[in-house]
């Protein structure tokens, strides 16, 4: 009689129904381990949400490395054009163009004092 009743209840746990059903709430070992079971699912919880937000803040510190390294490019070549603009010679040579009229000049400058 009893391997009947435990095979019975075997069959009970393996059933698909008896699962979804919620029969196995009324188990023993979940009733005794309802806080555990609880605190376990909360904690998965944390950690897939805390996973989550530390991939969302590595992709935006991705993202703005790869537009400070576009922008670092961008002042580097500015500078170099305003460097090379800046010459004398070419000061000299876009005056000439423009037909200014202005010449440099051929005494040194010198300093007035009080």
């Amino acid at each position: 009689m009893k391997r009947t009743v435990k095979k019975n209840k075997k069959e009970k746990r393996l059933s698909l129904l008896y699962i979804l059903g919620g029969g196995i709430l009324k188990e023993d070992f979940i009733v005794r381990h309802t806080k555990m079971i609880v605190l376990i699912v909360f904690l998965i919880f944390f950690f897939i949400g805390n996973r989550y937000t530390c991939m969302q803040k590595v992709r935006e510190i991705d993202r703005l490395r790869q537009r400070l390294h576009d922008v670092k490019f961008e002042a580097l070549s500015v500078s170099t054009e305003l460097t090379g603009k800046s010459r004398q010679s070419q000061i000299e040579s876009l005056v000439e163009s423009k037909g200014l009229g202005l010449e440099v000049a051929k005494t040194p400058a010198f300093e007035l004092y009080k």
